[in-house]
């Protein structure tokens, strides 16, 4: 890539964005697109909705989040339809700050980060254009121009709603630099940046003591006193608070529960009225989507005290848990490792599945559904299958416990602990056990864990070490299987012939004496056992594999060893039994004979080449499944 021509390009695509015209022209550009003079609530939740909306199980997923945030899907609709979606309908939601409440690494900052990245990019697209007032310090809506007095039949032309006054700066210049004529007030289109404090602020509480409240809403410019002579001049105030410089966008503010009171009490009329106080200025209109965030223990503290019931009653809290699926924790750990610079190192098929175990049976409560315990709730939540449970019972289990999620081990504790594992052993390939035991020592340097919860921590390691044992023993198994492809298929002919006959109440003929005998019933029962069918569901499971055979025929189809998947996992497994004893034999001999070696390069070829190992993981799982067998 040339980068100066890609420097240059981008310059032009800044410089298009960019226009200047009377208010005059404004007005047309509103006629044509009423949409420009929308509030900040709605332009947050209509850039959201311009990245696109799907419906999937009933629950819609936002595409704006899909590629940052994993595992939130129920969190994240709760947030978009019941405050930025309501707030931008004008419903009383957006008078209330949204407050961001859950534990640490969860996700908060990142959603809030991800809003104000999202702004940036939606206000220089043509669907997200907005302007405001040339040299305003608050960049304003124009439409604030319009005298109250005409606003009604104006708002009925141009089919818009006109909230908020213009702010001391801009009343004096339009009486100085524009002699009261509206139509000849400059306006520019504004492109929303956080570098640059254009409609989107930060606050973050520092030493009470020596912040000053100047830093939300601007202060006294001293230097300018003398000139102009009075404290309520305009020009002698500074306007760059970030309550005036987040005006037509977004203000986060950072750990909001652990500022000072007084800074607070400029929220209550910014969010119930749309305007806050400033030095010797009449209220000062503001429109903008305050978001905060804090951890659940600061709030309670929070809520527990009566002289804050004003602001709480000003509040829409929003719970922000863990995430609850193992298969979306995978992802959150691949996108941080993917941030680092350990991209490189070669991560064994897995690893982060083993870690991402452990991580989600920390944050779950024990169901008090029978026959239910923490690995089935755990493999439900992440959309397996459990036999005897439904789908009204997984909702029954969410809806158990309110507070679900909002404990337990952190995505930052598990990517401390992968970094650990790499940097101590100076690894090139890291696999499950390595994190396994990084996590292990780590508990007993972790600072906020009792000694019951590291207690209970090492058996959740334990549970995930079982798990992954199973995840390795069946990789191996399809692997081995694989390189006895020819005694799969014999088994999986000789079982279709037996399901056959037995259905018809057919004898079937030996190929070597010609016999007619009876279906053999012990080897589809040992086969069958393998998959957990049971002495009363195996007619019905024999009927279903002969329905799906004749379905095959009259397609013109073969039914073959990959056509029924439950069946093949049957066959696998019949047959990896049958071959334990060689497998044991195989991975655990140190001077292996020549057909022993070549069933291990064959299995070993087949782990890197169809399950993603490399020759060092390949190696090790081998020797580990080796020694599981030998227990």
């Amino acid at each position: 890539m040339d980068i100066f021509k890609r420097i240059t390009e981008h310059r032009r695509e800044q410089e298009k964005a960019s226009w200047t015209g009377t208010f005059a022209e404004y007005v047309e550009i509103v006629k044509q697109n009423p949409g420009v003079a929308k509030t900040a609530h709605a332009r947050v939740y209509d850039m959201i909705a311009w990245h696109g909306i799907t419906e999937e199980n009933g629950q819609r997923r936002y595409k704006f989040f899909e590629n940052e945030m994993f595992g939130l899907g129920r969190t994240l609709e709760k947030l978009v339809e019941e405050y930025f979606h309501s707030a931008a309908r004008r419903l009383d939601v957006r008078k209330r700050i949204l407050l961001l409440m859950g534990p640490v690494s969860g996700g908060k900052s990142t959603i809030v980060s991800m809003l104000k990245r999202g702004l940036e990019r939606y206000s220089r697209s043509p669907e997200g254009a907005l302007y405001g007032i040339k040299g305003c310090p608050m960049h304003e809506e124009p439409l604030h121009l319009v005298p109250l007095e005409l606003r009604g039949e104006i708002e009925e032309t141009l089919g818009i709603r006109i909230e908020g006054n213009l702010c001391p700066s801009c009343q004096m210049r339009l009486k100085t630099e524009y002699g009261g004529r509206i139509e000849d007030v400059l306006v520019e289109r504004v492109l929303l940046s956080e570098e640059e404090r254009i409609g989107i602020g930060t606050f973050s509480p520092s030493d009470p003591k020596s912040q000053d409240i100047a830093d939300l809403t601007g202060s006294i410019d001293f230097s300018t006193i003398t000139e102009y002579g009075s404290e309520s001049d305009p020009r002698a105030y500074r306007f760059d608070g970030e309550l005036n410089k987040a005006n037509r966008g977004l203000m986060e503010f950072q750990e909001m529960l652990k500022c000072d009171e007084k800074f607070l009490w400029n929220l209550l009329s910014l969010t119930q009225e749309g305007n806050f106080k400033a030095g010797r200025f009449a209220l000062i209109s503001a429109d903008e989507l305050i978001v905060a965030h804090t951890n659940e223990t600061e709030y309670k503290s929070f809520i527990a005290n009566k002289k804050n019931e004003a602001l709480q009653s000003r509040m829409i809290v929003m719970p922000v848990p863990y995430n609850l699926k193992v298969s979306e924790e995978e992802k959150i750990y691949r996108k941080l490792i993917g941030q680092s610079d350990m991209k490189h190192i070669h991560i064994a098929p897995h690893t982060l599945r083993t870690s991402a175990i452990f991580t989600v049976l920390t944050r779950l409560k024990e169901t008090k559904k029978q026959g239910v315990d923490l690995v089935k709730k755990m493999k439900m939540y992440d959309g397996e299958a459990i036999e005897g449970l439904k789908e009204a019972d997984l909702k029954e289990m969410q809806s158990e416990y309110a507070e679900e999620g909002m404990s337990g081990i952190d995505p930052r504790y598990v990517i401390n602990r992968i970094s650990s594992a790499l940097i101590r052993h100076d690894l090139n390939c890291l696999n499950a056990l390595d994190v396994l035991r990084a996590m292990k020592d780590g508990l007993d340097q972790h600072p906020s864990i009792t000694k019951e919860e590291r207690d209970r921590h090492l058996n959740y390691i334990g549970v995930a070490r079982k798990e992954y044992d199973e995840l390795a023993k069946k990789e191996i198994q399809k692997a081995f299987v694989y390189s006895y492809e020819e005694s799969a298929k014999t088994l999986f002919d000789n079982y279709l012939d037996n399901v056959e006959a037995y259905c018809n109440w057919q004898k079937i003929r030996d190929p070597l004496t010609g016999e007619e005998m009876d279906p053999d019933e012990r080897l589809m029962r040992s086969i069958e056992e393998q998959i957990g069918i049971s002495e009363n569901a195996k007619k019905a499971f024999r009927e279903e594999i002969l329905i799906r055979m004749s379905t095959y025929s009259r397609k013109g189809k073969r039914f073959d060893y990959n056509s029924h998947e439950r069946l093949r996992e049957a066959i696998e497994k019949k047959l990896f039994s049958d071959l334990k004893d060689i497998v044991k034999i195989t991975t655990s001999t140190k001077t292996p004979d020549e057909n022993q070696l070549k069933k291990i390069n064959e299995v070993t070829k087949r782990l890197i080449e169809e399950h993603g190992y490399c020759p060092v993981c390949a190696n090790e799982m081998l020797r580990y499944v080796g020694s599981l067998l030998n227990r």
